[in-house]
């Protein structure tokens, strides 16, 4: 039993240390650059989402009046928390649009590397 775990370490630090294949790092290549194309819409999307989520609930409580006897404002404020939820995934998207546009030459030239190395 011992045995059989001590192969199964070495063979996972083998896997570790051994240098990648070329296939292995072009796969790996094109999922960075699908990360990068990626990550400043989700970084934007959850900012901002979360920011309207907080006017959202601002609003809402000063239109119960919770913070103070301010209701026509705290329905205001709600009204521009809501539009902040709802524009966020237009936004997102548009975002994610001019990211995909900026990287598509690099994905599609490594995808087709990988495509036709086989």
């Amino acid at each position: 039993m011992e045995r059989e775990q001590e192969r199964k370490y070495a063979q996972k630090m083998r896997e570790t240390y051994a240098p990648k294949s070329a296939q292995e790092s072009k796969f790996e290549q094109l999922r960075q650059l699908d990360r990068a194309a990626r990550r400043p819409a989700n970084v934007f999307t959850w900012t901002f989402g979360i920011i309207g989520t907080l006017v959202l609930g601002v609003g809402m409580c000063l239109a119960m009046e919770v913070i103070g006897d301010l209701m026509p404002v705290g329905v205001a404020v709600g009204v521009v928390g809501i539009a902040m939820v709802v524009a966020n995934y237009f936004i997102y998207r548009a975002i994610l649009k001019s990211r995909r546009k900026k990287y598509a030459d690099k994905v599609l030239s490594v995808s087709d590397e990988l495509l036709h190395e086989e």
